[in-house]
């Protein structure tokens, strides 16, 4: 059997586990570790408690799948919000980008993803359903698609559309500030703000 690089076989288990984690490499992931080791007792429980709080309480909304501690998230309960107006969205991360442009005050629905075939992800994967149930519920005037410009995006918004049709809201798409193929995660506040106001009619 392979010797181990460390010098504790508990220090290299928290070290693979760190390394799991997007973007972080063994090295980081070797400095986080050895952080955690050493400093105090009471940074190492705060910090598992918080992981585990998060895992085990934290919710989705029911109405738009946001993040919530809450059954309904902070930004479907505010009142001074347009509910008239639903933008979509891939995942909370590009909500989140969203909400930081300060350029839009309507509400939100999170798919959990595109639909992706190479992925084995298809429309029942995603939270499509509800944002057509939520339409045809009635109140909602406009669905603003804020999907990145990649083919899955595309496919996305199109497949959307198609379902929502027969409910005649206005369909609206960020405007062509993001070059075409990126990701919505990558455009920076200022393009991705003016994106949203300055957004176009979309059409089948």
């Amino acid at each position: 059997m392979k010797d181990s690089t460390y010098p504790s076989l508990l220090l290299e288990n928290a070290v693979n586990q760190f390394a799991r984690l997007p973007g972080i490499g063994r090295k980081t992931a070797f400095r986080l570790a050895l952080y955690v080791l050493e400093s105090d007792r009471q940074f190492a429980e705060d910090f598992a408690n918080a992981v585990l709080t998060l895992k085990n309480e934290v919710k989705r909304c029911r109405c738009c799948k946001n993040i919530s501690d809450t059954d309904l998230c902070q930004i479907c309960s505010n009142p001074k919000r347009d509910s008239s107006i639903v933008c979509v969205v891939e995942s909370v991360r590009e909500l989140m980008l969203i909400e930081n442009t300060a350029s839009f005050n309507g509400l939100y629905h999170v798919l959990g993803g595109v639909i992706s075939p190479m992925d084995g992800i298809g429309p029942g994967d995603l939270e499509i359903s509800s944002l057509v149930q939520r339409v045809e519920e009635g109140g909602i005037k406009e669905v603003v698609f804020a999907l990145s410009t990649t083919t899955e995006g595309n496919t996305t918004a199109y497949y959307i559309a198609r379902k929502l049709a027969h409910t005649g809201v206005l369909l609206s798409a960020v405007a062509q500030g993001v070059a075409v193929g990126d990701e919505l995660q990558y455009a920076d506040e200022l393009t991705l703000g003016r994106s949203i106001e300055n957004r176009v009619p979309y059409r089948l």
